[in-house]
This record gives C-alpha cells, sequence and structure tokens, in this order.
C-alpha cells in the first residue's frame, strides 16, 4: 500500500495581501489525512496564468493529487477555468447538466440568468464535471493516470459540498489509501516545555510508528499522537493504550481529548450536576461568558455575567467593600474574592468566577507588573483564589486568564 501524497494550491491575490485568512487549505488537509491522504505541501498563489501552470507543473512531480481552490466564478478576474483548459489542450464546451443546475438555482431565488452566469456552464472537454450542489461553478476533475487535478470554486461552502460528496468518494475509489489515525490528548495549566520535561520516559516509550507532536496554544498544550497502516482499529486501539498510561502519569491537568474545549467540558460538569454559573469580569471584559455561551445549550446553566471593568461597578453591581479597593488595589485576593461572591448572590447561581488583573500593556507597576491577574472562583461552600504572573501581551493575558478560570472550575466541579 503505496502512500498518496497531496499538495493544496489556494488560488486568489485576496489570500497573498492577508484580505482573506486560508481557512480552506486547513480544514481541506484535517478531511484528506482523514481519508488516508498525506498533505505534503500547501501553496498560495496568485490569480495570474503562469502562477497556476508553475505551480502545477511543480506540484506533478511532487504529488499523486493536486487540489485547486479559488478562480472559478463568473466575473474576468477569474481565470483558473480556461488555463486549465489552456494546460490540457483542451477545448471548452457547453455543459448541459451545468446550465440546467444554474436555472434551477436561479428560479428559486427569483433571479434572472444572465449571460456571465450561463458561461459557466462552459467546462474543459477533457474534465469531468463534479456537481456543486451549494453554488453555480462546478468542480473539475481531470485524470492523468496516477496523478489527479481536481479543480474547485474558493467559496468554502462550496468547497467543502464538493470535497464530502465527490471528491473524496472518488479518490477513495481510484487509490487504495490506508488508515490514519489520530488521537489529541488537551492538557492545561503547564507549559510545553515542563510538560515534557515531565512525561520524557512516556514519549520514548513510544513505538517508532507512532508520531508524538506538541502543539503549544496559550493556555493549552496539545498532545497529538498518529499512525498509520493497514489496520484502523489495531492502530486505535495501540494509541489508546499509550493514552491511558498517559492520564495515569498526568491525571490532573489532561481536560480532555480530540480538540475538546474548555468550555464544553466545564458546560458537561454544570449541566451534570444541574447547577448554575454566573461570571464576574474585570480584565477579560465578558470573554469567560463569551466562551461559555458559545456553547450550544448553555441557557442550562449560565445566567449571566457582569463585566465590571470600572471601579464603580464593583462597588455598586458586585458590593465589593470601596475601602478594600483603595488599600488593596483593584487586583488583589481581597477584592476578587467579593467580587465573586458578589456575583454569585446578586445572579442567583450556585458558583461564580471572577477575574481581576493587568491585561497591559500599560497600568502595570513594580510591585502589580502587567500580566499580574488575580482569578476566585465563588462555590456553594466558600470561596477560593489563585494569583496569575502572566506576562505582557494583553491578548494573550486575556485568554491564558479566561482559560485559567475555566479550569479552576472544572477542577472544582470535578473534585480534582
Amino acid at each position: 500500500m503505496s502512500e498518496i501524497l497531496c499538495e493544496i494550491i489556494s488560488i486568489g491575490d485576496e489570500l497573498l495581501i492577508g484580505q482573506v485568512v486560508n481557512t480552506n487549505s486547513s480544514w481541506m488537509a484535517a478531511e484528506l489525512n482523514k481519508a488516508g491522504i498525506r498533505v505534503n505541501k500547501i501553496t498560495a498563489i496568485a490569480d495570474e496564468g503562469s502562477e497556476i501552470i508553475d505551480a502545477i507543473k511543480q506540484a506533478e512531480s511532487q504529488s499523486n493529487v493536486i487540489l485547486l481552490t479559488g478562480g472559478l466564478g463568473p466575473t474576468k478576474d477569474d481565470i483558473t477555468k480556461n488555463v486549465l483548459a489552456d494546460y490540457f489542450n483542451s477545448d471548452i464546451i457547453f455543459h448541459e447538466p451545468t446550465y440546467k443546475h444554474i436555472k434551477s438555482l436561479f428560479s428559486k431565488r427569483n433571479y434572472k440568468v444572465t449571460e456571465v452566469n450561463k458561461h459557466q456552464a462552459l467546462l474543459p472537454e477533457k474534465c469531468t464535471p463534479l456537481f456543486n450542489s451549494n453554488g453555480t461553478a462546478p468542480g473539475m476533475w481531470f485524470d492523468i493516470g496516477k496523478t489527479v487535478i481536481i479543480s474547485m470554486p474558493g467559496v468554502p461552502f462550496e468547497m467543502r459540498g464538493l470535497m464530502i460528496d465527490e471528491v473524496i468518494p472518488r479518490l477513495s475509489k481510484k487509490y487504495n489509501l490506508p488508515s490514519i489515525y489520530h488521537k489529541t490528548v488537551m492538557t492545561t495549566g503547564i507549559g510545553e516545555s515542563m510538560l515534557a520535561e515531565h512525561i520524557d520516559s512516556w514519549a520514548s516509550s513510544l513505538p517508532s510508528h507512532i508520531k508524538l507532536a506538541y502543539l503549544p496554544q496559550p493556555g493549552i498544550v496539545r498532545l497529538r499522537l498518529s499512525a498509520s497502516g493497514p489496520d484502523e482499529n489495531k492502530l486505535k486501539n495501540e494509541i489508546d493504550d499509550y493514552c491511558d498510561k498517559l492520564s495515569v502519569l498526568i491525571p490532573k491537568i489532561i481536560f480532555g481529548y480530540n480538540d475538546i474545549t474548555l468550555e464544553e467540558v466545564v458546560g458537561s460538569l454544570l449541566k451534570k450536576d444541574e447547577v448554575t454559573l454566573s461570571t464576574a469580569e474585570s480584565c477579560t471584559g465578558g470573554y469567560i461568558a463569551h466562551l461559555i455561551t458559545s456553547i450550544a445549550g448553555s441557557s442550562n446553566y449560565f445566567k449571566g455575567s457582569i463585566v465590571s471593568y470600572d471601579n464603580d461597578v464593583k462597588v455598586n453591581q458586585l458590593k465589593v467593600n470601596s475601602g478594600d479597593i483603595e488599600k488593596y488595589g483593584a487586583v488583589s485576593q481581597q477584592v476578587v474574592e467579593q467580587m465573586a461572591i458578589g456575583g454569585k448572590e446578586v445572579l442567583k447561581t450556585d458558583y461564580c468566577l471572577a477575574t481581576s488583573g493587568i491585561a497591559g500593556p500599560q497600568g502595570g507597576t513594580e510591585e502589580k507588573p502587567v500580566g499580574t491577574v488575580w482569578i476566585a472562583i465563588a462555590t456553594p461552600t466558600g470561596v477560593k483564589s489563585k494569583l496569575f504572573n502572566l506576562g505582557e501581551h494583553r491578548g494573550r493575558n486575556i485568554r491564558r486568564s479566561t482559560l485559567g478560570a475555566l479550569e479552576m472550575l472544572r477542577r472544582e466541579l470535578a473534585k480534582i
């Protein structure tokens, strides 16, 4: 079973000037990997015929599958179709089924089919049209023996439909694909280097066909285990066994698997215990509430938030003692604990998370530098708090403070 390699070529000036983020490539790579196809290169190029041709020629020498996205719209700046026709020395013909589909779509929307729209039914004769149920531009499949070149629209909604409905099923039929299995261990509360040192003996025990990757982000380190072979169940059982051994080694810092989020884990625990939550946020500015409410069904356990950015709000809404703010400062254990207790009482919840800190880049002092954050949690039995020293980057401080608060809540609910 030989490995099938793929190159993704994203076409569009908007990608090169940073106007549009290339989310297509990451999504495609993930789906291809699930199907047993390894992406060995991702390229972004301009809307220029010579650039497209050069990219295809280079990719043909390195990959079995070449996927192009972009440049299939109805306007003059969309040149991919004509470039591919020239590349394959193909006439362009009128594809009646595509035109019928275009007319059907426009009829449902009560639109008139213009001559420009009709041109989207003109396709290279040497391609196999791929039905695009979500748009007017079909995909194009060019089979040249061991290599396949596939062109799809750059609109994510349309591309994803084509990938799932047409491209991956056809590739699976054409090639004898291996199984690829990944499992990601989600950890928090410890940095990458310290984590690596802590699990070094476990990592060294992994067999050569299981690859370990450290994927850090602010507040979280993901450990991805990957293996490929003919028997997916065997790979899965083997990787699961190693994950079980890891969970014994670092039980407190693993909060889930396969890219589950802390807010999902916390939501499940709150729902399971049938308890409610509120937040009283200063330096996080409502970001904790935002993450919690990004989960469907969060209304079952989340009651609301008080964003007490100003000290007057801390005093008037959360009942924080103004004398304590003056004596200890807004960023202090005394104040953040009162914020948590006040939020719990005012919003009538079982738990309340509170944050107060110096996100930066201004506002720090020698005693309390930028990145100093106090987090508190009010529970049915009392209040707990913890001091964090996070760093100087404002965005990272807000994100890490939020994750720190969610992790405190997770440990409290899971009785860790």
